[in-house]
């Protein structure tokens, strides 16, 4: 019998309007290193097989269209106003749009998946935040996206999805000393780890950080480890490890459902 999807929701994303997901790796039909829920089409898997995964996302949030853009770890935010084919998106790390039934799609193997919305103006946001996005700047430029359609920074809701946790983020002196020579307080982002010089970076915080700066107060994480549950999520990192440089991607997507009636 095959899995069931795995989908986690946000709590703060959980309204009248809104559908949302932080999709797992089960419940696909990919297989190897792939199984089975893999949605990257750039990740190596047969593309048909990618395709089926990415339909069932998109009907278990009742929608008719899941895009993504080509992520580059920019700081770039775009508007949706239609869907585009898979694998034709821009190259992008945040989507924004006020259209009903298109869910917004990120793909991440360990990166921070975030979505947002501003329930009242019915504007949606998704960004993938690794740490050159972050510190890049996507995260306001999704948040400037949104306000050019309505939203106001205070109503937004923001959830941080499965991302890989502290304890398995080791870094080297160089990736510290850029996050500290922007900002001294970025120091408590890190923990030294036991390699000399080495550190080990929370990225899930400084999303959070750079969220609550922006002015989005209503934050969730998820707190869900990509690295350490290995039957759950596909990890970047984990693969790297193990010695291979092939891994699949899974997906958080967002999308504005016709509110209920009365």
């Amino acid at each position: 019998m095959a899995d069931a999807i795995l989908k986690l929701e946000a709590e703060v994303l959980r309204k009248d309007g809104i559908a949302h997901g932080f999709f797992g790796r089960r419940g696909g039909v990919s297989d190897g290193i792939y199984a089975s829920l893999n949605g990257g089409p750039g990740s190596g898997d047969a593309r048909e097989r990618v395709e089926e995964n990415r339909r069932r996302v998109a009907h278990s949030l009742c929608c008719h269209s899941l895009v993504n853009a080509h992520q580059c770890h920019s700081a770039d935010a775009v508007r949706v106003t239609t869907p585009w084919a898979l694998g034709t998106g821009p190259k992008a790390d945040g989507l924004v749009t006020d259209q009903t039934g298109i869910a917004l799609a990120i793909l991440t193997a360990d990166c921070a998946p975030v979505l947002l919305a501003d329930v009242e103006a019915r504007v949606i946001g998704a960004a993938h935040a690794g740490w050159r996005g972050a510190i890049g700047g996507v995260i306001e430029a999704t948040i400037a996206q949104m306000q050019a359609l309505g939203a106001q920074r205070q109503r937004i809701c923001a959830a941080i999805g499965p991302a890989i946790s502290q304890a398995h983020y080791e870094v080297g002196p160089e990736f510290a000393a850029r996050f500290l020579e922007l900002d001294p307080q970025n120091t408590r982002f890190f923990i030294p780890a036991e390699r000399p010089l080495h550190h080990y970076f929370a990225l899930e915080d400084y999303v959070g950080a750079r969220l609550r700066a922006a002015g989005v107060d209503q934050i969730e994480a998820l707190r869900t480890c990509t690295y350490g549950r290995e039957q759950d999520f596909f990890s970047y990192r984990r693969n790297t490890h193990a010695g291979t440089t092939l891994y699949g991607r899974q997906i958080s997507a967002i999308a504005l459902s016709a509110p209920r009636q009365g």
